[in-house]
Order: C-alpha cells, then structure tokens, then sequence
C-alpha cells in the first residue's frame, strides 16, 4: 500500500502538493494531517467534496509498504499517529521536498530548494503532461503564491515563476485565489503589531541591521507570521524576529522574516528545532527563555564563536563506545538496552574510528552479517569537535551534515559526546545553577 502525506500545520503549499502527489501517484492514498493551517479551513470546508482525502487514524500502518511525503521529509513534522512508520525496515520512502534538511532515511529524493514544494510536483506534472483542471491548478497557483509571497520573497526562483505561468495557461482562477489567501487581520492583530513597534529593539551585527521584538501572548494567536511580516516591512530591516511567549503553555513561538541572502531563516530557524526557508521560518520552543533566544539568533548571524559555556560543561560522558571488532548482533544489543540511536566506534588504542548508529544496520541483508565486526558498517568520516569551541559552532555542524551527534576531541583522544539534546538544554537556558 502507498500513502502520500505532508506535514501536520499543513498550509497551502502542503495541501497543494498533496494534490499534485495523487496526480503523478495515482494509485497511493493522500493522508491529510489531523492539524491544518486556520486560513487553509474555509476553502477545505468548501472544496472537501472534490479532494477525496484519508485521516491518518484510518490507515492501516501495517499495510503499508511505500510512504511518499511532500513539504517535508523530517518525521518529527508528520501527524503523530504515522510515526510508527518510521520502526519498518522495509519502508520504502520517496520525499519530495523544498527544504534541504531533513532526518528520513530516503529511498528516492526529489529535494530541491525553490520557493515553494508545488514547483517541484508542477514540474514533473508538464514532464508527463498529466492533464489538470482549473479547480486543480487554481489550488497549486495559491500553494505557490503563498509560499513565496506573490512571488515577492527572495527565495523565489525562475522556475516557480515557469510554474505560475503554466498554472495561469491551465485556467488557474485568480479571483478565487485572491478570496482565499487574503488573511484576517484583527484587531487582536492590530494591538500585537503596536505592542511590537513599541517594544522593538534594533541591532547591528555582522554588518546587518536586525529588528527583535519580545511579546508575551495569551492563547493561540492565529496568522502571527503576517504580523511580522508587516512588522519587517515598517522596521525596514534586513531581518526580523518575533519572539512570541505563551506564558499558560510555557513555550516560545519564534518567527523570523529575511531581505539579504547572507542571514538564513531556515538554518536558524532549524537550530532552534524548526525550519522554513532562506527568507521566512519559524519555530516552537518549550520552556525557553526568550532572551537567550534572541542571544542565540544574534551569535548565529554574527558568526561568533565564544561562549562562556565550554562543550566540556554541556557534553555527556563517559561515552558508551564500542570496540571496532566488536560484532554486530552486540552492538545491535547495547544499543536496544541503552535506548540508544548510535555511538562511537574505537580502535585498539581508544581513539575514535567511526560512529555506528541504526541507519547503518539497513546495509545488512544476510543472516552471518550479524556476527561480522562492526567496522564494516560503521561510518569512517566521523565530523568532530574541539573541547574549547562554543555551543553555537557545534549546532551549526549539526544542521550542516544533518546528524545528532559530535564526539568531542581534545589531543586527538575523545573525551566527550555532544548530542542534540545537550545543544538544546543549553540554548532553551535549562542548565543546571
């Protein structure tokens, strides 16, 4: 069984290539998320009739053996009811996806970055001159307009322009995607963007000016990404960042708006636990301090590389760490007791050969594989870090390569591990007095 899905907080550009998905996948289910975008609800209401859509607790997980995934290709952005997905060893997974960082181990990657994820399904859709109807290429042209701003963010590309001028020749109606992207602007909204000017903090730093805003809200606030949006366009700033406190649910909503191609949202945004793209991103932070939030997005857009908190206070050890010779079926073990993903490999003199984790225990096909040395599986060119770089440096490794975890070198012995977590306690200011 096939099944096409998107991701939960799904948004015009998600449902759109939703669409576009059952179109080149005729025969795979399109599993719309439980959670979808406020402004996407009035044109679902309308239209649910024409998009034959299944809701993730009707899928049999145990049938399915092919997952195809559009606007992400990270499970953490999946409805959590298809998360168990990510356990089949077989899964075969097919990503189509404008953002260039994601955690899926993909079969076949169709990730590119342009300025919205329909481009890209559009695209192939000319390829094999699949036929669509106006109703069809009406939903992709407001997909694409929406994600890249009526094509206004920096972000944007020749090719989505292409797309719209094919949308436009396919009869897609311009009237009723001005009806449905034209977002609510409340007086709620009106007071937060006042309450923003007026508590604005404007800073110079690596040669940019970069606006932060702290607010406390109340509740959900819906369409908070069209406040900021409006709030970069009065700062006339090269950046922008709201940092939005909900004091009852003690989590941080952060969103970020860019004008230059030297300050990237998404790789921000991502080492804050969320993404986006080049020009606008945003992220959800539980129990953060909204200062050291704005501390941290200034050290990553300055590129400073002090802190004075040493990766030797913030990294786990001892290490867990396997012998090189070790075989496999053990290490498969210690890693099941251990609850544990991966760790590092060493050598007969304890310096660090490799790191093993799940992912490569996939390359195994025979049954005698297991007892084979876990160095034939284990991956050599480890990326590691000195003791006395900064945790800002190690986050950027991590987003860089895509991996959770740095072993720690100092005098070319390792003394310590950085994972994920650890980079995080430290930016959301949960380290121990």
């Amino acid at each position: 069984m096939e099944i096409i899905t998107t991701h939960k907080g799904t948004d015009f550009d998600a449902l759109a290539s939703l669409v576009a998905a059952t179109l080149i996948y005729p025969d795979a289910t399109p599993v719309l998320p439980g959670n979808v975008n406020e402004n996407l609800k009035p044109f679902l209401a309308i239209h649910k009739d024409l998009f034959k859509f299944a809701g993730p607790g009707e899928i049999n997980l145990d049938m399915v053996d092919t997952l195809i995934t559009v606007d992400t290709h990270s499970w953490g952005r999946l409805d959590s009811r298809l998360s168990a997905l990510q356990e089949k060893p077989d899964l075969e997974i097919i990503a189509w996806d404008h953002h260039l960082q994601g955690d899926m181990d993909v079969t076949r990657a169709h990730i590119k970055e342009t300025g919205a994820c329909v481009t890209l399904l559009i695209q192939q859709i000319k390829t094999k001159r699949t036929l669509i109807t106006p109703i069809q290429a009406t939903l992709f042209l407001m997909g694409l307009y929406e994600d890249t701003g009526n094509m206004t963010f920096a972000s944007t590309l020749a090719e989505d322009a292409h797309a719209a001028g094919f949308l436009l020749d396919r009869k897609a109606d311009l009237n009723i995607l001005a009806t449905f992207l034209k977002q609510a602007y409340a007086k709620k909204h009106k007071d937060i963007l006042y309450d923003m000017i007026r508590k604005s903090q404007t800073i110079k730093t690596g040669g940019f000016s970069v606006a932060f805003s702290k607010l406390d809200i109340q509740g959900r606030v819906q369409n908070l990404a069209m406040v900021v949006q409006m709030y970069r366009e009065i700062m006339n700033a090269d950046a922008v960042f709201g940092i939005f406190r909900d004091l009852e649910q003690d989590k941080c909503m952060v969103i970020g708006r860019s004008g230059v191609d030297e300050i990237n949202i998404s790789l921000i945004m991502r080492s804050l636990g969320g993404g986006g793209h080049p020009g606008a991103g945003s992220a959800l932070i539980k129990a953060a301090n909204p200062n050291v939030v704005q501390e941290m997005i200034v050290e990553l857009i300055s590129g400073n590389q002090q802190s004075s908190v040493m990766l030797s206070d913030i990294m786990s050890y001892p290490v867990v760490k396997v012998n090189e010779d070790t075989p496999v079926e053990e290490v498969v073990m210690i890693l099941r007791e251990l609850g544990c993903t991966g760790m590092p490999v060493v050598d007969a003199d304890d310096r660090l050969a490799g790191v093993v984790s799940r992912r490569d225990f996939k390359k195994i096909r025979k049954s005698k594989q297991m007892t084979a040395p876990v160095k034939a599986f284990m991956t050599r060119n480890v990326v590691t870090i000195s003791h006395e770089k900064s945790a800002v440096e190690v986050a950027r490794l991590m987003i860089k390569h895509d991996i959770g975890r740095v072993p720690v070198i100092k005098d070319d012995k390792m003394i310590g591990i950085i994972t994920r977590s650890d980079v995080m306690m430290y930016f959301y200011d949960m380290l121990p007095d």
